[in-house]
């Protein structure tokens, strides 16, 4: 007779414990780095990770968005920040079409890097409004 309670009881415990743990490693949003104090953030890989880089976007001054000529977006593109004295500033892989980084105001040179292939941007930062520089890469 007691083993008529056991297996009820053993499944609400792994049940219980299972909804305990999808809930701690749920996702609280994009993990905002630090490079040399500067910050960024990158994602946008699916409706969730695009969302929360949304409600972010207005702590950042600039948006680097990763694609295809086609239209599809690209993850896994290697990011490089230079100032324009030629010194690095940030090196990173973006989780994402999205890259965001907060840069105090000026001229920057931003190398993104897809399969192989490099695209360079000169860009110009301002202080508080966003700028937003698109890289496209053709398909082979």
């Amino acid at each position: 007779m007691k083993n008529n309670f056991l297996v009820p009881g053993l499944l609400i415990a792994a049940m219980t414990f299972a909804s305990f743990v999808t809930d701690v490693g749920a996702d609280d949003g994009p993990i905002v780095h630090q490079a040399g104090g500067l910050s960024y953030v990158s994602g946008g890989v699916g409706d969730e990770s695009l969302q929360s880089l949304r409600e972010r976007v207005s702590e950042f001054n600039l948006k680097l968005v990763f694609a295809m000529t086609s239209g599809a977006y690209l993850s896994n593109v290697r990011v490089t920040v230079a100032d324009a004295r030629g010194k690095t500033l940030v090196e990173a892989i973006s989780d994402g079409p999205w890259f965001l980084a907060k840069l105090p105001a000026g001229e920057y040179r931003v190398v993104a890097s897809y399969a192989g292939k490099a695209i360079e941007r000169s860009v110009a930062v301002d202080a508080t409004a966003l700028k937003t520089v698109d890289f496209r890469w053709a398909e082979e």
